[in-house]
């Protein structure tokens, strides 16, 4: 679940560990304030670091493109 809070005239969006990422605007989010995520293929880890670049088909994390029809992405806030 995200939790949307409103602070200085700005609205942040807090994101819950282990919470799942989908949307392009989760991405950004985990990009604009360096949140880290971690990467699972069938429930087994694979990675965890922060969010490069994304499109539509893939997220770079770690110098590394995943696919995201193929991997898991959750967030990892305090990591």
């Amino acid at each position: 679940m995200v939790n949307e809070m409103l602070s200085r005239s700005a609205l942040f969006v807090v994101y819950e560990n282990g919470q799942r990422l989908h949307e392009d605007q989760h991405f950004q989010d985990h990009i604009d304030h360096g949140v880290p995520i971690q990467i699972y293929l069938g429930g087994v880890h694979q990675e965890i670091g922060f969010v490069e670049w994304f499109n539509s088909r893939s997220v770079r994390v770690n110098n590394i493109d995943f696919d995201r029809n193929v991997f898991t992405f959750v967030s990892r806030p305090g990591y």
